[in-house]
């Protein structure tokens, strides 16, 4: 049997370093994603231009945990999340080179040893302020 709090670290480690082909390889295939902008399935929270890709690309997003829990198919992490805007985030304008830095939370559920959904809290009105969003993007 797999650890699954393994399995959620594999996640971070990979969604800092824009692994999409490991993302890919630890989630089953229906996986479903639900994050502040909407509910999607695995494929296209990884097509290349999707928001997990600007979160990497355009806020130089890096979870750091800070706790994680397991108990049975499921796993929940307390994440500090930090960044950089510094390339296109959700047609927010243009970069201002800002930094931010939130409390991020994520929920797992596991299914034989790979994640079957994840849903995703953070307070994108802190981080909209913090990197200087224009006023429209932080509502």
């Amino acid at each position: 049997m797999t650890d699954n709090r393994s399995v959620v670290a594999s996640y971070v480690t990979a969604i800092n370093a824009g692994d999409w082909l490991r993302l890919a390889e630890l989630f089953t295939p229906d996986a479903t994603i639900q994050g502040v902008t909407g509910t999607a399935p695995i494929a296209a929270a990884l097509a290349p231009g999707s928001v997990w890709h600007q979160l990497h690309e355009g806020l130089n997003m890096r979870l750091e945990v800070v706790e994680m829990i397991a108990e049975g198919d499921r796993v929940a992490v307390l994440y500090i999340e930090r960044g950089r805007w510094t390339g296109p985030f959700l047609d927010m304008g243009e970069p201002t080179g800002q930094s931010y830095e939130l409390v991020a939370m994520e929920w797992f559920e596991l299914r034989e040893g790979r994640i079957a959904r994840r849903w995703g809290a953070r307070d994108g009105g802190s981080q909209a302020r913090q990197i200087a969003a224009p006023p429209s993007a932080a509502a």
